[in-house]
């Protein structure tokens, strides 16, 4: 802003390409920091201990290992200690991160905009990647990240936490309607319990001007992926059972070996909820309980597959013997939070079953990210090379 203390051409003309350096340097950082996320707060481990080391021999990693992007090119991608494979996912989200924070620079200078852009980013980046592993966005991010927004919006003044707390609020609201919605027509899960929680991030980040273009985008990209990827591969996510990014091939050449100090699942659904949306699936070609003779001769009749359990969804306080006043306090918790539909349950153990991704399930959590970028970022040239009611559909007019 001209003639304010953030104006840039009040610096001497060395220190705008030292500041960007500066920024680009503290992106690589916060992005080697942010692997660390992705990597264990899906398991329910600490960020903090202990320091990183190879999942596969315990090698604890000195300082030099550490130097974002350097270190893995140095190393060849490979552990010091035991030659096993590093992941080239560290150096891309080092790299991405550094990246989008001069993007951010870009699109808002040396302004106080830049510094909420910049932990929305830090934010997005780790969400992003555990959901396209682990189908998950976790809660221990995406609450945090709510109150992040509001509190950022404060020295932008009353109307900026106004629109920050719609944003947020709305956002939620719309996608637990759409999930509720999805399970009467479908049926079925037809939207992640995560997703609410991370749209009302991006509201309070972004204010509820966003939120159309946000859905919109994300839905368009969203789909023509998953289509596309239906098609080509037969599954429109990943599989159901992603392999860890750190973990090197077992000897045996079967499997990743595990890191040893993975975390049991139950101490994961206990601060993450699910992500994703389901593609509609093409009909079968063959005849109904008929199959091809494996030499190409004439169909078989197939073996007929046991009839999965219908879904249900029973709202909590309508259970009975529960007291009235237990009942009005599960009414909000219900409505706002519960889960569509009811878990499945081992009939022989009474547990409930973990939720496994179908073929046509594809996680909505990068595409939602991945538009919330897209109006933040290109906001302006939108508002430029879009009509005007279309700029402003997708929350690009300045």
């Amino acid at each position: 802003m001209p003639g304010s203390v953030t104006d840039i051409s009040l610096l001497p003309g060395w220190a705008g390409p030292l500041f960007t350096a500066f920024l680009l340097v503290l992106g690589l950082c916060i992005g080697s920091f942010l692997n660390v996320v992705i990597a264990r707060v899906p398991e329910g481990l600490s960020i903090v201990r202990p320091g990183s080391r190879c999942p596969r021999c315990g090698h604890v990693l000195s300082w030099y290992e550490n130097i974002p992007v350097l270190s893995w090119l140095a190393l060849k991608g490979r552990c010091r200690s035991c030659h096993a494979p590093i992941s080239p996912r560290y150096v891309l989200v080092e790299l991405l991160t550094g990246l989008l924070f001069l993007a951010c620079l870009r699109r808002f200078g040396w302004t106080y905009e830049l510094f909420p852009a910049l932990v929305l980013v830090s934010l997005l980046i780790p969400l992003t990647f555990i959901d396209l592993a682990h189908w998950i966005l976790p809660f221990s991010l995406t609450v945090p990240g709510i109150a992040a927004g509001l509190l950022l919006a404060v020295p932008r003044g009353a109307d900026v936490v106004v629109d920050a707390t719609v944003g947020a609020v709305l956002g939620f609201l719309v996608f637990r309607l759409m999930e509720y919605i999805g399970w009467k027509v479908f049926t079925k899960e037809a939207l992640g319990g995560g997703d609410k929680f991370l749209v009302a991030l991006l509201g309070a980040f972004l204010s509820w001007r966003a939120l159309l273009g946000i859905l919109f985008l994300s839905s368009i990209q969203g789909a023509v992926v998953g289509i596309a990827l239906l098609a080509l591969t037969g599954r429109a996510g990943p599989s159901e059972q992603p392999p860890a990014p750190d973990a090197p091939p077992s000897p045996t050449g079967s499997g990743p070996t595990p890191a040893a100090d993975t975390a049991p699942a139950s101490d994961v659904a206990t601060t993450s909820t699910s992500s994703g949306v389901t593609l509609p699936s093409s009909d079968d070609v063959s005849l109904p309980g008929m199959a091809a003779h494996p030499a190409g001769g004439a169909p078989v009749a197939e073996a007929e597959p046991e009839e999965e359990p219908e879904p249900t969804m029973t709202w909590e306080f309508t259970r009975p013997g529960i007291p009235l006043w237990k009942r009005l306090l599960l009414v909000p918790w219900c409505l706002l939070v519960q889960p569509i539909p009811d878990a499945p349950v081992d009939e022989e153990t009474g547990e409930e079953e973990e939720w496994v991704p179908g073929p046509t399930n594809i996680p909505f959590g990068p595409w939602l990210a991945l538009a919330g970028l897209e109006v933040m970022l290109l906001g302006p040239w939108l508002a430029r090379v879009l009509p005007m009611d279309i700029a402003l559909l997708l929350g690009g007019a300045p």
